[in-house]
């Protein structure tokens, strides 16, 4: 679910075409193309080195292709310097000058625009507003706590009014309380100016909590594009399967194919799980099983149902207030993740279960994914 209702997008804003970039025999990104739409807020998610930032840096202009291009609204960006691009970068570091109050960081952008020294003091009381910081203008930034630092660096970089704003790993300093707030604020912000973002960022709640479509980023390729929702619920590979969220998956075969589904055989799991829709799977197929921890129930006794209960003991347990983690070690010595919401105010004798005891784990059909071994 992202943080505010996104702007209504206008299709190819920013144009990637077949882009890689090479450091020697090394390609750090590889053959990348992506469309990304007018007013919308893009992340770019990916564990270090996969290329996310390069690609970002070749936005900027900070690095230039070394085969294919980029077209931002419209133009070709082939040969344009960063300096003229309509682009602006927010960093990780802030970069802030120290000697500056924050009325003058946030205004030293706009020394060489065509303003008026008047209509500058506007548009930096503007941009202090819109980060709730004109109370503290007269600040210096070693004057600031770490979250009030990244809000003057966010208005520095909006106070051009570029048509791009890229931000790269915006909020990895901040801690996560004031994290999970800062989120929601920018994308408020976002939403208020209409300008296009793309964020770098390896946390994978921040993507998903800021961000309206997301591109996964595996040693220099996008593995797969789309909304928060689609690539965790609906993801189109092992490797992003994995990477988005928690998750069990066991390897099996595929029994048996009906027309509702498959069945399929994991000798870790002890029993036969039935997997909603089949897709193209057939039989004798090899597959990797996945269910994410929060869709599994859970219960000391055992379900009515006959259809993918698995039977377990609970070998650890964790309390986290809003909701508790077990891990379940199966009879075959297969350990198994399962989350729990805990919905009411309950003692420790009231909880789901407790160390060491038993208890029956059931898994809906439609709640289990299928991947083929090699995806």
């Amino acid at each position: 679910m992202t943080a505010s209702n996104p702007a209504t997008p206008q299709p190819d804003f920013i144009r990637i075409e077949g882009v890689t970039k090479s450091f020697g025999t090394f390609k750090a990104v590889n053959n990348v193309s992506l469309n990304i739409s007018k007013g919308e807020l893009f992340a770019l998610l990916g564990g270090s080195g996969c290329g996310k930032t390069t690609l970002l840096r070749m936005l900027a202009g900070f690095e230039a292709p070394t085969e294919g291009r980029i077209f931002i609204d419209g133009q070709d960006m082939a040969g344009v310097p960063a300096y003229d691009r309509p682009v602006n970068m927010m960093f990780q570091s802030y970069a802030l000058f120290p000697h500056m109050t924050v009325a003058k960081n946030v205004g030293y952008g706009l020394k060489h625009e065509n303003m008026t020294q008047g209509q500058r003091d506007d548009r930096v009381k503007e941009m202090l507003g819109l980060v709730q910081m004109a109370h503290l203008a007269y600040r210096r930034p070693h004057q600031l706590s770490g979250g009030q630092r990244q809000r003057v660096a966010l208005a520095r970089s909006l106070a051009k009014l570029p048509k791009l704003l890229l931000l790269d790993e915006p909020l990895g300093a901040l801690d996560k309380k004031l994290r999970e707030h800062t989120q929601f604020e920018f994308a408020n912000i976002q939403y208020k100016l209409g300008i296009t973002f793309v964020v770098v960022t390896h946390d994978q709640e921040e993507a998903m909590t800021l961000a309206s479509r997301i591109a996964v980023m595996d040693q220099g390729v996008i593995r797969q594009i789309g909304s928060p929702s689609d690539i965790y619920e609906h993801p189109n590979s092992r490797f992003v399967a994995d990477f988005i969220g928690s998750i069990n998956m066991v390897d099996g075969e595929v029994a048996r194919v009906e027309a509702n589904g498959v069945e399929v055989l994991c000798p870790t799991l002890g029993e036969p799980v039935f997997v909603a829709p089949a897709n193209s799977h057939r039989q004798g197929d090899k597959v990797s099983l996945a269910f994410r921890p929060e869709k599994v129930a859970i219960s000391r006794r055992k379900p009515a149902a006959a259809i993918n209960v698995l039977k377990g003991k609970v070998l650890d347990f964790g309390y986290f207030g809003k909701d508790s983690l077990f891990r379940i070690k199966l009879a075959t010595g297969r350990v198994l993740s399962v989350n729990a919401v805990n919905t009411a105010r309950m003692s420790a004798e009231q909880a789901v279960a407790t160390w060491e005891e038993d208890v029956y784990l059931s898994i809906a059909p439609e709640a289990a994914m299928l991947f083929g071994a090699d995806s």
